[in-house]
């Protein structure tokens, strides 16, 4: 079961729309140091994960998962970043 802090499935019904730009692309492996063809399918299978923790602040989604967090534009559906958490 996919944990969604208030009720918010909304970024789920929508994954078609996730998207991110070239740079985006970039600082996401960079950032979690990937070596993947398709950042935005990683992203997606992210957050279909049934361990991921789906919370809305803002204008932003923020996703946590496996030790990493990936910051989505709540309107555009455009992955702005994602990065590991610091403990």
């Amino acid at each position: 079961m996919i944990k969604i802090n208030d009720n918010k499935g909304e970024l789920i019904q929508n994954l078609d729309k996730l998207h991110t730009t070239e740079l985006g692309v970039g600082r996401i492996k960079k950032n979690l140091f990937l070596n993947v063809d398709n950042v935005v399918k990683w992203c997606s299978d992210k957050i279909l994960d049934s361990n991921a923790t789906i919370a809305r602040k803002g204008k932003n989604w923020y996703v946590t998962i496996d030790n990493c967090e990936i910051t989505i534009n709540a309107y555009s559906y455009t992955i702005i970043t994602a990065h590991k958490i610091k403990k």
